[in-house]
């Protein structure tokens, strides 16, 4: 960890709290388990009939988790569907788009750009060669 990441993360949360919170949830858990150990000394039927609601809690918490997974692997399905059948033809089509388009470039390019710049090439040549030759046409007329 470099010194710059370790004096940001000083900034953000001072020791002072830090230490604080430790020694916080130590004694929270202290006291929860001498609370717990008392309460189930001294009301030990409250104590079962609590604890078998809890169990019913967590059983019935493992039911809703598993409805929860099985709904998230339909929703996966359904996307694995829609990315097959839906996104990928789309994206076939835009390459196939692209591949047309880089095809007239070329073609473009090839059969008209590059004569034209030849052509011009040439008529500057010509033009510079004239140039040469006679010189400059627009002195050379009289006003």
């Amino acid at each position: 960890m470099s010194a710059e990441s370790s004096s940001t993360r000083a900034k953000l949360v001072p020791t002072k709290y830090i230490i604080g919170g430790v020694i916080a949830a130590l004694l929270l858990g202290i006291l929860m388990v001498f609370g717990i150990s008392w309460l189930s000394r001294s009301f030990a039927l409250e104590i079962d009939v609590v604890r078998d609601l809890f169990i019913i809690a967590i059983a019935l918490e493992a039911c809703v988790f598993g409805l929860v997974l099985v709904i998230l692997l339909v929703m996966v399905v359904r996307l694995v569907n829609t990315l097959e059948f839906e996104i990928k033809p789309i994206l076939q089509k835009a390459n196939q788009i692209t591949t047309t388009a880089q095809t007239t470039t070329e073609f473009v390019s090839e059969n008209i750009v590059q004569p034209t710049i030849k052509a011009k090439g040439y008529v500057s040549g010509v033009r510079a060669g004239a140039k040469a030759l006679i010189g400059d046409p627009k002195k050379n007329l009289p006003k």
